[in-house]
């Protein structure tokens, strides 16, 4: 087999985990009392082997992140802590190797590790 049937393989697969993540992407609170807010993030339309696709979906996982996060009445420091997880956790599911090194580049911190459960 050729090696840019490989590739093209390769980035067919990807497409079609991308797309199915869209539907299951979710950004959580980790302070939420008894709810779990959430918010997907789709991004079947980026281009996640691009750097301006990469730096895209950065951006709406940062804005989801926010938007989950922001309650009134929550000291600065609970906000940025639940950012920080809801964007590592969702950076984590997206499992793209380009928007995991932008997001330790830009912040300095390793997303979430993704572990199966029973």
């Amino acid at each position: 087999m050729n090696s840019n049937i490989k590739a093209d393989h390769r980035t067919l697969r990807a497409c079609a985990i991308a797309m199915w993540l869209t539907g299951t992407l979710i950004a959580s609170s980790a302070y939420a009392a008894d709810e779990v807010r959430s918010e997907k993030v789709k991004f079947a339309d980026l281009n996640l082997n691009a750097p301006a696709g990469v730096e895209a979906l950065y951006g709406r996982i940062h804005a989801a992140a926010r938007r989950v996060c922001d309650q009134p009445g929550e000291p600065f420091s609970d906000l940025k802590a639940c950012m920080k997880k809801a964007e590592s956790e969702a950076i984590g599911k997206v499992n793209s190797p380009l928007l995991t090194a932008f997001y330790e580049a830009k912040t300095g911190n390793h997303p979430l590790a993704i572990v199966a459960k029973r």
